[in-house]
C-alpha cells in the first residue's frame, strides 16, 4: 500500500522516531497546514501524518511519566502510584 501523497514518513518511519524528532516534525506540518495553500489530498496526507506523530508522542510522554513514578503501599494496603524519589547528583 502506497503512503498518503503529501505525507513524508511511513507508519514505520515514524514509530522509530525520537521524541525531539516527532515533535519537531509535528510542528512542522501543523506551520504548512496553516500558512500554505495546499491541495486536500496533500492536506489529508499531512493530517495522517500528523495524527501519528502526536500519538507518538503522546505514548512516549506517557511512558517517560510512567518511568518517574513508583507504586507504594498506603495504609491500607492499596498499591498508590507515588513521584519517584530522584536523589540529587553530588557535585
Amino acid at each position: 500500500m502506497s503512503k498518503p501523497r503529501g505525507s513524508d514518513n511511513s507508519p514505520e518511519q515514524i514509530q522509530n522516531l525520537p521524541f525531539e524528532e516527532a515533535l519537531k516534525r509535528l510542528e512542522t506540518i501543523v506551520e504548512a497546514m496553516e500558512a500554505q495553500d495546499l491541495p486536500l489530498e496533500t492536506l489529508l496526507g499531512r493530517y495522517q501524518e500528523g495524527t501519528a506523530l502526536a500519538q507518538l508522542c503522546q505514548a512516549k510522554l506517557n511512558e517517560a511519566d510512567l518511568k518517574i513514578q513508583q507504586l507504594e503501599k498506603n495504609a491500607k494496603g492499596e498499591l498508590v502510584l507515588k513521584p519517584a524519589q530522584i536523589p540529587e547528583e553530588k557535585l
